[in-house]
Order: C-alpha cells, then structure tokens, then sequence
C-alpha cells in the first residue's frame, strides 16, 4: 500500500511540474499554434480517412524485406513519389551493399531543423502463421482475435472507427510514421499553418537486419544530415494508450550455439544412457546462463549494468502501473522479475531463446540421439554492456561449462578429442544501448508540445525495451535524440498478424502537425 500511494504522489507531482512547464511565458502565438494544427491536423483526417488508408495500404502492399533490394528500391521509389507530391525534395543516400536510405527535405528558412527517422523495410515473414498475406493489407473492424470482419479497401466508410485495424507486415513497425508525417503535413497545409522547423528524413533500409551499413552511410552523406536534434519515430506508445516519449534504447546482439553429440545419429534404446544428448545437453547449457525468474547467471553479466538515474525511477514510478493489465490481455499466469516492474526491467539486459533446432516432435519424433542441436539466442543490452563484452562473457561461461569452442563445423576427428564441441556464431552486427539525458533542452521542448497535443498526458520513460541504432548516430553524427512512438502496444511487431489499430495513425497525424508547427517556438525558449 505504501509503494501505492508513492506512486500516485510521484504521478502527481509529475503532473504538477508537466503543468508548470506548460505554463511558462513562450512567444506570442506559440500555445494557439499547437491547438490550430491539432484541430487542423483532426479535421483533415476525419475529412479524408479513405484516402489516408488507401494510401497505407498501397505503401504496406510492397514487400519490404531488407535482403531483397530490388523489393526495397521499389518502395523506395514508391515513398519519395510520396514525398515529392507534399513538396518535399526527396533522394536517395547511397552505400556499397545497402539498401538505399530515402532521404527528405524541407527547408522553410526557420531557425532550427528536426531530422525524422523511421525505416522502411521489414522482418521476414513465415506465410502460414498469417490469417491473411502479409503482403496483401487487410482492414479489419477490431481485433482479429475477436474474429472481426473484413472490410473491402475499395468501398471503405465516410468514417473509419479508431478501434479498426490493418493487418500487414510493417503496419506497425516502421510505416505508420511515413504515412502520419506525410498526411501530417498535408493537413497543415489546407488549414494554411506553416512549420515552424525546417524538416529532413532519414528512412532506412535495413533497420531489421541491424544496419549494418549505417555508419558507413552517416559518414559518406554527413553534410546533408546536420539537424539540430534527430526525432525517432519507431516503436509502441504506452500500454495504456497514453502518448509516450522515450529517451532511450536496449543494445541488441546475437548468437547461434551447436553442441554436438556422436558423429551420426543413434539408436535411443541401444545407446541411450550413454551416448551424449545434445539436447539434453544444450539444455543444460541454457539452463546455467539464465535462471528461471530471469536472471542472468554469467559471470560480468550484473556488473556491467549501471544504476539508473534519479530522474529514470522518478518518471518510472510516475507512469501508470501496466503489469496487472498485461496479464490479463496476455493470459500470465505468473510473470519474471520477482516483482519489479516491467519499466524497470527493461533497464537491465535480457536473454532471448529464439529458436532451438533439433530432432522433431509429433509425428516427426523418432526415438533416437540426434547429432547436434542449435539454438538462436538474442542479447539486448545496456549501455556498459557492449556487443563485444557480451560475446567475451559468453564465450567464457560456454569454456567454463567444460565446452570447447569452435569457429567452424568440427570434423570427425575434432569431437573426437574433446568431451563436449560448441560451436559459436555471432553476429557480425549489434550495437550497444544508449540512455539519453531526460532533461536535454530539446527533451524537455518535445514534452511541453506532447503535453499540450495530448490534453496533458503523457508517459516519459528512460528507455524503451527494443533495440535501434541510436549508438551508431551520436557516434558518426554527435546529435541528440528523442524518441516519439506511435504504434499501438499490441502490433504484433516482429510477428505474425502484424496490425496497426486505426486511432494511433489518428492520433499520430495529430503529433506530427503540432510538433511541426509548434516546435520552433519551444526551441526558441
């Protein structure tokens, strides 16, 4: 009970202090620009709902994986045709074995500049865990859990209810922003309100396998990038529907681990108790990186992680408790973590078991020892835990469990000499996490616009739990950063039946035309 009413008494004086802020003394006219372009931005869309989602829905129709570049230079064309109709000068940034970057500007002689990134392609898709092509948009009136109907793009409704939703691969993770900055600026322009920044993009290629050739296209295209801080526009809001702004990110690595058995699959009855498992003993080794309640048991692993700041547990402790409503939604019958809320734990590193492969199951099963077993592991980060210190602590705990390392398949005579063989494979991407400072001039800017767009809500986080590569552009580009999302929490990201539910694109056009129009004057404070 106690923690209860500390959490509503920090709740409460965040809301005290968003309210002052708001009230601060800005130049003339600055508060009726935020109102005029949300009302401009509201009636624009209620005006032209068709035509915003016919548009989605043709941008999500084009297949987007980032290892396909001819798919990607389709739509890279697709968006700066896009772009070019709102007037914007659009290109593309080009790098040796990259998808192109599509590259936006709109120079309106104003004093500050805000860079807008987003990306552009997808992850890959397994076709028959979709109820429908990914490929092929479909709106829905609601959730698809709730078995709701399909409605025909061609004849949509005067009116689109916010609680419908399009299901395609990228609906939420990264297209919205595109459309909702590009009908965001349309809606300014009917109601003749100009922007108050000069305005770039940034959209990238390959976010989804990790960008690895970011650095390399920051570097060689820097002069066009400068910006006075760089907006990120990915990710979920807030689990409670409440707008939110991030400050930062979990790094993100990963691995592929085989252990090896006898050369050649055996007998489970004449061998058995004696030959090796390899599933059993990958088992064993998962088992001992990390504990049941999430913990992470490899030596370095709780050292490296730093404590967070006064300022990332007061907004923690300030934003609505979420925990009790995703069990519910989610069907938990009980949780990680011992507790501890789940902004506070993303805060610290986690392994991911993504996929194990080995024998088979159902009537694929057979009784025998298989050979060797491999397993996926994902790594997010925090921001003393590098990429390259996660693969030493790994490869060490892996040692320490009697294993031998190898960097290549091993051969007969190899397991041979050894009592146990893994073989590691990392990747060749990652990058560390970054926590950005909460109370950064153009942070604090950021929050006065949400607050007032929003009618005063909104949830400010220290760090978001996925993974962007927020390290590689303050490295190459010394910017500072914000993060605006604008997904609905259950999108599906990374997932079969990926969906964007209707109001959050609303509500996004409304964001983007206020931050546009009323950003300049908040910078200027």
């Amino acid at each position: 009970m106690k923690q209860a009413v500390f959490v509503i008494k920090t709740a409460k004086l965040w809301l005290f202090s968003a309210l002052l802020i708001f009230c601060l003394p800005g130049p003339a006219g600055a508060d009726v620009s935020v109102a005029q372009a949300v009302a401009a931005a509201r009636t624009y869309t209620r005006d032209n709902q068709g035509r915003i989602v016919r548009e989605f829905a043709d941008l999500l129709a084009l297949r987007n994986v980032a290892s396909n570049h001819d798919d990607m230079r389709r739509n890279a064309s697709f968006i700066m045709e896009m772009m070019q109709r709102r007037g914007v000068e659009a290109r593309l940034l080009e790098a040796p074995g990259s998808p192109p970057v599509i590259f936006g500007e709109l120079d309106r002689g104003a004093e500050h500049t805000v860079l807008i990134y987003a990306h552009y392609d997808g992850q890959p898709v397994q076709r028959e865990l979709w109820k429908s092509d990914p490929w092929q948009p479909t709106l829905r009136q609601g959730r698809l859990e709730d078995n709701a109907a399909i409605v025909d793009l061609e004849s949509l409704p005067a009116e689109i209810p916010g609680e419908w939703r399009m299901y395609a691969r990228s609906a939420g993770d990264d297209k919205p922003p595109i459309i909702g900055v590009l009908s965001a600026i349309d809606a300014l322009a009917a109601a003749d309100i100009p922007l108050s920044v000069n305005l770039k993009f940034f959209l990238d290629g390959e976010e989804e396998a990790g960008s690895p050739h970011l650095a390399d296209m920051l570097r060689r295209h820097a002069g066009v990038l400068q910006a006075d801080f760089w907006l990120f526009c990915d990710g979920p809001i807030h689990q409670t529907r409440q707008q939110l702004l991030s400050f930062g990110v979990r790094g993100m690595t990963g691995a592929d681990i085989t252990v090896y058995g006898p050369a050649r699959q055996l007998h489970s009855g004449h061998y058995g108790n004696w030959a090796p498992n390899p599933i059993m003993m990958l088992t064993h080794l998962l088992a001992s990186m990390r504990a049941p309640d999430g913990e992470i048991l490899v030596d370095g692993f709780a050292e490296a992680v730093p404590e967070p700041s006064a300022e990332a547990l007061e907004a923690i402790a300030a934003a609505p408790p979420v925990e009790e409503l995703l069990r519910e939604d989610l069907a938990l019958g009980w949780v990680e973590g011992n507790g501890e809320r789940l902004e506070r734990l993303i805060m610290n590193p986690a392994i991911n078991i993504r996929g194990i492969k080995a024998g088979g199951v159902g009537k694929e099963a057979r009784n025998a020892i298989v050979d060797q077993a491999t397993v996926s592991i994902g790594f997010r980060l925090v921001p003393d835990l590098t990429p390259g210190k996660v693969k030493e602590l790994i490869d060490a705990h892996i040692q320490k469990q009697g294993y031998t390392i190898v960097s290549e398949p091993p051969d007969f005579q190899i397991l041979g000499q050894h009592e146990k063989v893994a073989l590691v494979e990392w990747r060749e991407y990652g990058y560390p996490a970054v926590w950005l400072d909460m109370n950064d001039s153009r942070a604090q800017a950021m929050s006065r616009i949400l607050l007032q767009a929003r009618d005063g809500e909104l949830v400010r986080m220290p760090t978001m739990g996925g993974s962007l590569p927020l390290h590689v552009i303050r490295e190459e580009l010394e910017v500072p950063i914000v993060l605006l999302p604008i997904a609905n929490h259950d999108n599906n990201q990374h997932s079969p039946n990926e969906n964007l539910r209707m109001q959050n694109l609303w509500d996004a056009i409304e964001i983007y035309a206020a931050v546009l129009a009323g950003l300049g004057a908040e910078l200027a404070r």
